[in-house]
């Protein structure tokens, strides 16, 4: 088997193992609560995958992860309110963070593989809370302006549908995302 084989069959087998870590993260991290939603572990194997599998496999796994917060219920809440915002929100937001964490990765891996992984565990949730803001604010916007009542909305929907969840997912994404990598770049050398 020539290098080039070998290689695609790592890949596929590493995007199969993460697609289903992706699920049972998503499953059990939808019963670990701080504040409104749930704590989005899955963010850790989707930069794994995106830094070690590439951006298209960021980008599945950030699909698969959007399917998985659908099927737990855990998009109930504004399901409810716009089902069609619902799943365009959950969904791009998923792949999208998927997708740029590996873009950031193959920009930044030359220079430094541990600056390539970090800006991708900073971006993969940057950009999953960002989309999902403006999923809110385009498909949600009356909602947010009767919770916010007199406050600032724009304050509101940080400080409620965000706050300590994306700082949480943050701070773990930066140190086991990196760590992670390393180890599986490690196993695949050898």
């Amino acid at each position: 088997m020539n290098e080039n084989s070998k290689r695609k069959i790592e890949l596929i087998t590493l995007g199969a193992a993460l697609t289903a870590l992706v699920v049972v993260l998503q499953m059990l991290g939808s019963t670990i609560r701080f504040g409104t939603f749930s704590v989005s572990l899955v963010l850790i194997p989707i930069v794994i995958g995106a830094a070690t599998c590439g951006k298209y496999i960021g980008a599945w796994l950030g699909f698969v992860f959007g399917a998985a917060v659908l099927l737990s219920g855990d998009a109930a809440l504004f399901m409810g309110i716009s089902v069609h915002g619902t799943i365009i929100t959950v969904l791009l937001k998923g792949t999208a963070c998927g997708f740029f964490a590996g873009l950031v990765y193959e920009l930044l891996e030359k220079r430094s593989k541990l600056l390539a992984v970090l800006t991708s565990a900073v971006v993969c949730p940057v950009v999953n809370t960002g989309v999902f803001l403006l999923g809110c604010f385009t498909f949600f916007t009356d909602f947010i302006v009767q919770g916010a009542g007199d406050q600032n909305i724009f304050l509101y929907a940080i400080i409620t549908f965000v706050g300590f969840n994306f700082l949480f997912e943050l701070l773990v994404n930066l140190v086991l995302s990196s760590a992670v990598v390393r180890l599986i770049k490690v196993i695949l050398k050898h």
